[in-house]
């Protein structure tokens, strides 16, 4: 349990680290990507805790699947409840520029916070491995320069997996987005572990490539290549296929409807139409 209480209170100290970040932008506006940033850290860092739990947890600490699946749904509850507005996750900010609702300086900012802040949150991990508070951290912090991939497929079919999961995660997040936050929030928590749980021995669906970033690229097996067609062009074009398919366009590059029919809202009374047809 030494082990679990030292993950508890990392997690405690990484989402107080975050919330004062995201209280910077309210008394200076223009800085509103830090809270992009802080979210993206938040994410990143918490994730890497629990990964370490996955991969020497059990056999290090006692700590079964079970605890791990419970703690990254808790992390991503929190997540959503602590970083309202804010996502961490490039894919929806350029979703976001695609909709006509941010412009390209302030997309390029936020992506800009959010690969920042997986790269700050990675270094901060590692040096929280550097102290070995118990045995898990000890071995997490012998075998950290030498992690294990995500990536657990080859290339294409995990281009594949990432792809299959993103567009079936923004399709149901675009139909939630308009539900309560106590509604939209627990369900997108439970999505998001629930992909993750089902592709764990294929690419871990992160569907976010500033997570994906901080959580495997450093990791050995495949090239930096191989690791963005993966992680950022499948998450992209998930993304970009389920916009289309809600929308039906993409608003940043056509206007035109292309799958679904557009009925007016005003309609002819029938009498009018006969009596024209009479005169």
């Amino acid at each position: 349990m030494s082990g679990l209480n030292a993950s508890i209170g990392y997690f405690l100290s990484v989402a107080t680290s975050a919330g004062l970040v995201r209280a910077l932008p309210q008394k200076w506006p223009r800085f509103g990507f830090l809270s992009e940033l802080a979210a993206s850290f938040m994410l990143v860092a918490c994730w890497l805790e629990v990964q370490t739990i996955v991969e020497v947890g059990q056999w290090a600490g006692g700590l079964g699947q079970d605890v791990t699946v419970t703690m990254l749904f808790v992390l991503l509850l929190t997540h959503g409840v602590l970083c309202p507005g804010t996502s961490g996750n490039p894919s929806l900010a350029v979703e976001r520029f695609l909709q006509l609702e941010a412009g390209a300086l302030p997309t390029a900012l936020a992506v800009a916070a959010q690969f920042a802040g997986a790269h700050l949150a990675l270094l901060a991990a590692r040096y929280y491995w550097s102290l070995e508070l118990t045995d898990m951290h000890m071995i997490k912090n012998l075998m950290s320069r030498e992690c294990s991939t995500s990536l657990l497929v080859p290339v294409v079919q995990g281009f594949s997996t990432e792809c299959a999961c993103a567009l079936g995660f923004h399709l149901i997040r675009l139909n939630l987005r308009r539900r309560s936050a106590l509604i939209r929030v627990p369900l997108i928590a439970v999505l998001l572990t629930f992909f993750s749980h089902i592709a764990r021995n294929y690419t871990s669906a992160f569907m976010n490539p500033s997570l994906a970033y901080g959580l495997t690229f450093h990791c050995p097996g495949f090239t930096f290549k191989e690791y963005a067609a993966v992680y950022w062009l499948s998450s992209l074009t998930g993304m970009t296929l389920a916009l289309l398919l809600y929308m039906g366009h993409i608003p940043r590059l056509f206007a035109k409807n292309l799958l679904y029919c557009q009925k007016t809202r005003f309609r002819v009374p029938k009498g009018d139409k006969s009596e024209k047809k009479k005169k």
